[in-house]
């Protein structure tokens, strides 16, 4: 599928964060990256706010396709499309048809090769409402909701879980180390099983 204009911009302004941070991205910069005018660019964004913004929309939608391929999922809205879907090499599955270990797991996978530009793009979200929306929409769907006093162990279980998922890919984002890849899926398998309803206390 051809990209879009507006996603070519997107991954342009991306890799400018990935490279040289958040405040690098401007105008001029982002139509130097994307071999385009400023006049192109204000046509799609007419402020850098909207471009911040619609980045953030872009890599957190980003972040979601990438739980639906790990979950086995169909990330379109329309499922009725089920040939579609199977063109794409996903199962005829919803998020909805989900379990909450399933959407755990998927959680947990898709934990892994964090990027420097996703990391930097949510550390700038905490200050900005509208920003920090996109990302709280997926966390949402797909978080472990988080316990209240009167929680489960299971429930308790789940959300430790889902902290070393996230502390694992923080850890990877921020470390010069790269993790035995074996070592990694053995951990990944850990948590997987840390959240698993019922395990062993």
């Amino acid at each position: 599928m051809r990209q879009s204009k507006r996603d070519h911009i997107l991954e342009a302004a991306k890799r400018i964060v990935q490279r040289e941070g958040v405040t690098a991205l401007t105008y001029e910069s982002v139509a130097v990256e994307a071999g385009l005018t400023k006049g192109g660019l204000i046509y799609h964004f007419p402020s850098r706010e909207d471009l911040l913004r619609g980045l953030h929309e872009h890599v957190a939608g980003q972040w979601e396709e990438h739980l639906h391929q790990e979950a086995g999922t169909s990330a379109t809205k329309n499922h009725d499309d089920g040939e579609a879907a199977g063109a794409r090499g996903l199962e005829d599955r919803r998020l909805e048809d989900l379990s909450a270990e399933e959407r755990l797991a998927a959680y947990v996978r898709a934990s892994q090769n964090p990027d420097r530009a996703e990391l930097l793009l949510m550390l700038e979200a905490a200050e900005d409402p509208q920003a920090q929306a996109a990302w709280d929409s997926v966390e949402s769907r797909w978080g472990v909701p988080q316990p209240g006093a009167d929680a489960s162990e299971d429930q308790l279980r789940a959300f430790i879980a889902q902290l070393a998922a996230d502390g694992l890919w923080f850890w990877e984002a921020n470390s010069p180390r790269t993790l035995d890849p074996v070592a990694r899926q053995r951990l990944v398998e850990r948590i997987i099983e840390l959240g698993r309803a019922g395990s062993a206390d």
